[in-house]
């Protein structure tokens, strides 16, 4: 497209390993009661699964708590037969032992059946919800206005299908039974305590807010390095990248040192912050192993005492010291799961955010009386005002009558309006005032894809897929044939260059398409619009980027291609539209002149200034 209406925004860091972030991490929900409430609503579909999924995680849970109970039995069953070989009694009962080891070992295995079983129907859920939602994005995507992409970058709207789809899936898959899992084994684990011994149980309780306090406070203190070392992490890939691609540059003008100068600023105060976060975080876990060390001892002691007085029993010690291992453990995953249900409740904002977004109207209230193949393409612009906002009206009171087969040509200088009329014209905006018509019939009374289908393109910047050289072509029509498409390579004149390469039509184009010139890439696109044979065309600058004998090659070409079908050339190089029917010559929005090129040199207005200025500037 022409340089008018493009919008250049300053290029956001990318992440460490060279993605651009959808979102800092920790980022909050702003509703996130809300979106939660949506995600329960979105993920409803699967209400039975869920609910295998919870009660395969209360199984597997419940059956993992009792083991240590039990297995505390045949300590018991073992202390009690040596203390009774001693007196001169039968010794070890190893029969019931071995029967209260086989019991525990069934528990156990009943508890990883149902963990596996949650964790395969869990895993099947959660790619379920990310394909489905994939999926209604990337529909999504077809039904959206053209100004949604254009007021955000493309990495943004990227960011939303790949980054904030995967965060939601990963966290839905393991917030889910993890909180189950965790709230679950955390109850157990008190009643199980419980049932040994409430004083030992109160000792163990009374041990958490001692952890708690340590831990808040060390938290508090490596918040404010982790958002610096996060925030600086940014500037540094973001200055990496800016001269990795500006490298030539930096060369040029041996500004070397003060790059290097600024890198090593901002890495040092990335270092600092990156020492002492990640410092003060590893602190955490010394604290508590030596706070529950600490624990474990009172407990033994305590414990000890207790089955002296005869309380409990000394396999229930045991059973206790593993419950008090294990009481931590479910306190810090739901300290984890409310930070992934953050996470997640963030990513699926912006999903639905994405998803609820505005959608272009398909298909049109009064349909019109004609098909796409009798459309003549004659084309009729009544009064047109428009404006990008309704308050900055940039076409006022647009009018032109353009016949069909007629070759018109829009000029004027950049911000003129020139490509604003082509996407009014093919409804990627609508007008504010007044209408468009093709062969009488307003264009709002064709659903949006018949429009388009009246139309083919070929734009400046080209747009080519990774694929063969036949793949790219056929992308104008899917059902042509090899000779098809061959003729249309030839009247492009395209056909030369592409036998030459390795491997001809089938060479494969890589995804920037850069195994192949830049006026290479432009002949396949407009071979690919001739193979198309649509009524109405489009070109926007199409010969922009191929040498002057190309360029004249390809004019007579076009020529050929242009006959009897409805043209709009958008040009700055006036010298290749000589030859059109109509010239509109546009300034701030508005048709100031038109006619034909003789006409309009011989009125010696704007457009003989702009043609004349031009001819002296390459004589």
């Amino acid at each position: 497209m022409s340089d008018e209406n493009k919008t250049y925004t300053r290029k956001r860091p990318r992440g460490p390993m060279g993605g651009r972030h959808g979102m800092m991490p920790g980022e909050k929900a702003k509703d996130f009661k809300g979106t939660l409430s949506k995600l329960i609503h979105y993920i409803g579909k699967y209400k039975i699964a869920l609910f295998f999924v919870v009660i395969t995680a209360i199984g597997g849970t419940i059956f993992s708590i009792v083991g240590p109970k039990i297995l505390g039995n045949a300590t018991t069953e073992i202390f009690t037969g040596l203390t009774s070989k001693y007196s001169g009694g039968a010794g070890i009962d190893f029969g019931k032992v071995g029967k209260i080891l086989l019991t525990v070992l069934a528990l156990y295995v009943i508890s990883a059946v149902f963990s596996f079983i949650q964790g395969f129907i869990m895993s099947g859920v959660s790619k379920n919800v990310s394909f489905r939602m994939r999926k209604e994005m990337v529909e999504k995507i077809n039904r959206m206005p053209m100004g949604y992409f254009e007021s955000r970058t493309h990495g943004e709207v990227l960011s939303r299908i790949t980054n904030d789809v995967d965060t939601l899936g990963t966290s839905l898959n393991q917030s889910i039974t993890q909180l189950i899992t965790s709230v679950t084994t955390l109850i157990g684990i008190i009643v199980m305590m419980l049932t040994i011994s409430p004083l030992l149980t109160l000792i163990s309780i009374l041990i958490l807010p001692i952890s708690m306090l340590f831990i808040t406070k060390i938290v508090k203190k490596s918040q404010k390095y982790f958002m610096s070392q996060q925030e600086y992490l940014g500037h540094v890939n973001g200055q990496v990248e800016e001269v990795f691609s500006g490298h030539q540059v930096v060369r040029v003008f041996n500004q070397e040192k003060t790059v290097t100068d600024t890198f090593e600023q901002t890495n040092e105060i990335l270092y600092e912050s990156a020492w002492k976060s990640q410092f003060l975080s590893g602190l955490m876990m010394p604290i508590m192993t030596f706070i529950g060390n600490l624990g474990y001892l009172i407990v033994a002691v305590v414990g000890a005492w207790l089955a002296i007085q005869g309380t409990i029993q000394v396999g229930d010690i045991q059973s206790f010291i593993t419950y008090v291992k294990q009481f931590t453990q479910p306190i810090n995953q739901i300290a984890q799961v409310s930070n992934m249900l953050q996470s997640m409740a963030a990513s699926a904002e912006r999903v639905f955010e994405f998803l609820e977004e505005r959608e272009e109207e398909q298909v049109a209230e009064y349909h019109a009386p004609i098909t796409t193949q009798d459309v003549k393409g004659s084309v009729t612009f009544q009064n047109v005002n428009f404006g990008y906002k309704s308050d900055k009206i940039i076409i006022k009171d647009f009018s032109a009558n353009v016949k069909p087969g007629q070759k018109i040509a829009i000029v004027g200088p950049t911000g003129a309006g020139k490509t604003t009329m082509v996407k009014l014209l093919m409804r990627f905006y609508d007008v504010n005032k007044g209408a468009i018509l093709i062969d009488g019939y307003n264009i709002k009374d064709f659903d949006r894809r018949e429009l388009r289908e009246n139309f083919g393109m070929v734009l400046q910047d080209t747009w080519l897929f990774k694929g063969t050289i036949m793949e790219n072509i056929r992308y104008g029509m899917l059902s042509a044939t090899d000779e098809e498409v061959i003729a249309a390579a030839k009247a492009a004149h395209a056909d030369h260059f592409i036998r030459t390469l390795p491997g001809g039509y089938e060479m494969e184009l890589n995804e920037e398409a850069s195994n192949i010139s830049q006026g290479q890439k432009q002949l396949l696109t407009i071979a690919r619009a001739i193979l198309a044979d649509n009524r109405i065309l489009i070109l926007d600058e199409a010969t922009s980027s191929v040498d002057t004998r190309t360029e004249e090659r390809i004019q007579k070409a076009m020529d050929n291609l242009m006959r009897g079908r409805t043209s709009f050339i958008i040009a700055h190089r006036l010298s290749t539209i000589k030859n059109a029917d109509l010239i509109l010559v546009m300034k701030d929005g508005d048709i100031i002149e038109q006619g034909s090129h003789g006409e309009l040199m011989m009125q010696d207005g704007f457009y003989a200034d702009l043609y004349n200025s031009q001819f002296e500037k390459t004589a």
